[in-house]
């Protein structure tokens, strides 16, 4: 038997027969465009797969969700999950975190934030944190100061040790991009090096309040502890470094370009934090 083209199994003769469809209808139906709807389900899924793409997946649907919006494309959050799932993006996801570099100390900081990280304006409440990073060479240590307002990453240091110089640039690097209000306060966890006489002097110098969760709870310095999860997540664990300026160079890319220019934070209204930013100094100004 003659198959009407390539593509087919069996003859469409033998096929419409077996089905009780008309030949001519049939041939109908191929040659009508797509519907209204399926046009706009392939609009979307391109549109779905460019805002996927651009995050270097790590977006899942509800970041992908709120990309469209800022890009004026209408579509409910579960139909963007439901077309993720079809075209199979799935975004990176978290591993499990080691052990931090807190220890236990029976200094005296009182908590000023009590899991509170929030602020009514840019340079009033920061939070700061150390973490490292495998390379080929060894670990690279990255100390960072987030602003609670903003959520923005307004300060980092990275070296070949954690010792209190590494943190204390860090600071010093925050206090030189952003205005810092009188008496802000810098919180942290308790380890040896935050509670430093050596980084206390500092502080004092900046005119910054010292804050520290307790001892051991992750919980009470979680801002920071959620940033250097997703810089994990999203690049650290994707990538093999080879030697530590490799790592810093990747690294402060991820910062500067990214996260804090255009990484979609839920706790902005899925808004980038320089952009959150810029808009409290443009409410500062009119006022």
């Amino acid at each position: 038997m003659r198959l009407d083209t390539a593509e087919y199994a069996y003859p469409v003769t033998f096929m419409c027969r077996l089905l009780n469809v008309s030949r001519s209808g049939y041939y109908e139906w191929r040659s009508r465009p797509d519907s209204a709807t399926a046009q706009r389900r392939e609009h979307l899924k391109a549109v779905i797969g460019k805002a996927f793409e651009l995050s270097n997946g790590t977006y899942g649907h509800r970041r992908v969700h709120a990309q469209l919006q800022r890009w004026d494309v209408r579509a409910r959050p579960e139909l963007v999950r439901r077309l993720m799932r079809l075209m199979g993006l799935v975004p990176c996801q978290a591993r499990p975190r080691r052990r931090g570099l807190t220890r236990p100390d029976a200094t005296v900081v009182p908590d000023l934030v009590g899991r509170d990280f929030t602020a009514p304006a840019p340079g009033q409440k920061l939070v700061g944190d150390i973490t490292y990073i495998p390379t080929m060479e060894g670990w690279l240590y990255l100390a960072t100061v987030i602003d609670c307002c903003t959520k923005e990453v307004i300060g980092y240091a990275m070296g070949d040790h954690y010792r209190t110089p590494l943190i204390t640039r860090a600071i010093r690097n925050a206090a030189r991009n952003r205005k810092l209000a009188d008496q802000a306060i810098f919180h942290s966890d308790r380890g040896s090096n935050y509670l430093s006489d050596e980084y206390a002097s500092v502080l004092a110098e900046l005119g910054l309040w010292r804050s520290a969760g307790q001892s051991g709870s992750c919980f009470d310095n979680a801002m920071a502890e959620s940033f250097f999860g997703v810089l994990k997540n999203e690049l650290v664990s994707r990538t093999t470094y080879p030697t530590r300026e490799a790592a810093r160079q990747d690294i402060t890319r991820y910062i500067e370009f990214w996260y804090n220019r255009r990484r979609l934070h839920s706790a902005l209204g899925y808004r980038p934090p320089c952009e959150a930013h810029a808009e409290h100094e443009k409410a500062a100004i009119a006022a």
